[in-house]
This record gives structure tokens, sequence and C-alpha cells, in this order.
């Protein structure tokens, strides 16, 4: 068996970190990344609902309707459910009409989340709307939008 002193020992975790970081991404995220950079709000809409026609209400989007700054802009996302394992909210999808990326984040639930709510900070780009669509075990898509105002821009190229 061979002895290892204290410093090889203690230079082993971020060398293995550094090995686990450096393997190649998966072909699903490699495309995912792809598909995200090239699609417009509208594809990326259509893709999320997949034929599928939204039903107006049953989700909320809270976000102050005036944004001093785009950097950061606080939003809240609560979607009416019972969160049963017949019946629970799957995923929650943002999505920016005017950002750079239309998918701003996607959010998957199970029943065990216990409400269907979701909190983040966000960049937005300009004032813009925002789409929230909420999609469901049972196949359907709630979608909501709202409107902001937006001061100073974020995701804007200088130069």
């Amino acid at each position: 068996m061979r002895d290892f002193s204290r410093r090889a020992v203690l230079a082993l975790p971020p060398a293995v970190g550094v090995a686990a970081g450096s393997r190649a991404r998966t072909p699903a995220q490699a495309s995912l990344t792809q598909v995200q950079s090239d699609e417009s709000f509208t594809e990326a809409e259509r893709a999320i609902l997949a034929g599928r026609t939204p039903i107006a209400g049953g989700v909320v989007l809270d976000l102050p309707p005036l944004s001093e700054n785009g950097n950061s802009v606080d939003l809240t996302v609560t979607a009416e459910s019972p969160m049963t394992r017949e019946d629970h909210v799957t995923a929650i999808h943002i999505l920016s009409e005017r950002n750079p990326f239309p998918r701003v984040a996607t959010f998957h639930l199970t029943p065990r989340s216990g409400r269907a709510e979701v909190a983040t900070r966000i960049r937005l780009a300009t004032s813009q709307t925002l789409v929230v669509l909420a999609e469901t075990s049972r196949g359907t898509i709630h979608r909501t939008s709202k409107d902001v105002i937006v001061i100073l821009g974020a995701c804007v190229e200088t130069g």
C-alpha cells in the first residue's frame, strides 16, 4: 500500500474537481444551448406549447411595473394547483419578448414541491412583455403575461 503525504491528500479534492468539471457536454445539453441561442421568442413559445392551446389565467406573475435597473428584476410566479400526484404543475417557463435569449428560466416541480410558486431575479434588456407558461401533469398549459418598463436596460453589448 502506498503512503500519501498530508499535502498530497489535501491536493486531491481540487484535482478531482477539475477533472470532473472538464467532462464534455452530453449531446442533449449541447443541442439545448444551440437551440436557445438561435430561437426567437415566438419559436421558444411554440416549442413549449408543442401544439397545445394555452389557457388564459390560472397563473399569476408578480413583478414591479417599473424597474429602475434591468440587471436585477424581482419576480414571483404562482400557479393555481392542488399539487397532488394526479394534478400538479410540472414546469413553469418564463419567457422574455425582447431579451437576447427568450427562455429566461424554467423551473421543474413535483407534488413534493408543496406549492406551485417560484421566485427569482432576472435580467431584462429593455422595457418589454414577460410571458409565463405553467405546464400541468394533465397536459394543459396556463399562460399569463405582464408588461414591465425598464429604465436602465441590461443584456446590452457595449463597444
